[in-house]
């Protein structure tokens, strides 16, 4: 296996390797970046490899063009491996304005096979490699040239083991007939909607203590404006303005745009900013909202005890999923099976499908009495009843 220490830096050597990689059964793929300073994330290096190469790629290397590896991302003949890729794919997403496909999440597919959930990368490395990783590099700064020869072996170690790792989870889930269960799972990560925050819905992400209607009406148009302003200026959010400011704005709404100056978390002069006049615009945009098309928050209804038969189901649910080998995150939750036992009517992941197969149905006679739980020899068997 070739890995060449110097990261590729030319459009021509990108080209020339893009070719042999679209040859490829698969392609394994990482990225380093670092997004403590802006809103999109800033990236900063690309890692690929086949079976046979290992490569680095410099997305900040001066006049390299992208575009022959974004569209190997893009080639649909050519499947991508990556591991916990929500990241990845929000990044770029961000810079093709589309998703790779086809992909394989490792992390994904690890706990399907029963590596327990949301597996960590080196975990895979030292149980399936066999291997250890090199860990000095991890905090680092990315962004930084010439980037060390550490840090390029750290970076590689992402992809070189990924291709083992790949090949024994592909292996057993072929083995097992569970490859539709990884496909299901993978299903939201090649949503764009994922990786996009409309500015009208980022009111959403923010914790509100009151569900006073115009207030809400005034926060939603506020994080509006925040959002619009972190993504045309690809700064941070919270150097655009913090939630609390956000909240001191919808409490006590400026009559005139000079009332910013009086606001605590609001910079002197920020009146006669261009910045200040979108936010005052944004209030008074709040302020004219009718009654009728304000926002509500419905209050939480006060959440009753977890019945005993959560708890057994629970025990069972971590039974079935030990047998079949399974993470128990990807078959049902615990607020799910404390809803559940609450209102038996209530629908459920775990009452469909291949979760239904090593769950739902055990689950389901549970529940009926017809199934029970018994202690042996410091252990629990679950028992099926015969009918009366």
């Amino acid at each position: 296996m070739d890995f060449g220490m110097q990261p590729i830096t030319t459009t021509d050597a990108l080209v020339q390797l893009c070719e042999r990689l679209q040859k490829a059964e698969f392609i394994t793929v990482d990225t380093e970046f670092l997004r403590d300073h802006t809103y999109y994330p800033k990236l900063c290096l690309i890692q690929v490899a086949s079976d046979d190469e290992a490569h680095c790629v410099d997305p900040l290397a001066p006049g390299i063009d992208l575009s022959p590896l974004l569209e190997l991302f893009e080639d649909e003949s050519v499947l991508k491996v990556m591991h916990a890729c929500r990241q990845d794919m929000e990044i770029f997403y961000q810079i093709m304005g589309k998703l790779p496909a086809p992909i394989f999440d490792t992390q994904i597919a690890a706990m399907v096979c029963g590596f327990g959930d949301s597996v960590g990368y080196e975990t895979l490395v030292t149980k399936i490699s066999k291997s250890q990783l090199d860990k000095s590099a991890r905090y680092t700064d990315w962004s930084k040239r010439p980037l060390t020869d550490k840090q390029l072996h750290y970076a590689i170690g992402d992809v070189t083991y990924l291709r083992q790792i790949y090949r024994k989870l592909h292996k057993e889930l072929v083995e097992t007939g569970r490859e539709s269960w990884v496909e299901e799972e993978t299903a939201p990560l090649r949503e764009p909607s994922l990786y996009y925050i409309e500015p009208e819905d980022a009111w959403h992400r923010l914790k509100v203590r009151t569900n006073k209607p115009r207030f809400l009406g005034l926060l939603k148009c506020l994080a509006a404006w925040r959002e619009h302003q972190a993504q045309e200026r690809d700064m941070p959010r919270n150097r655009i303005a913090k939630d609390e400011t956000l909240f001191e704005v919808a409490a006590h709404p400026p009559k005139e745009i000079t009332d910013f100056d009086k606001m605590r978390g609001i910079p002197k002069g920020f009146s006669r900013s261009k910045a200040g006049k979108a936010l005052f615009d944004a209030v008074q945009e709040g302020m004219k909202i009718p009654e009728e098309d304000l926002p509500h928050i419905a209050r939480a209804k006060p959440r009753p005890a977890t019945p005993p038969m959560a708890d057994l189901l629970k025990v069972l649910l971590k039974i079935k999923c030990q047998e079949a080998k399974v993470a128990t995150r990807m078959v049902a939750s615990a607020a799910e099976l404390e809803t559940w036992a609450a209102t038996p009517k209530t629908d459920i992941r775990a009452l469909h499908g291949w979760r239904y197969d090593i769950f739902g149905a055990d689950a389901v006679k549970l529940m009926q009495g017809n199934l029970a739980l018994t202690a042996r020899r410091g252990d629990i068997d679950v028992v099926e009843l015969e009918d009366e």
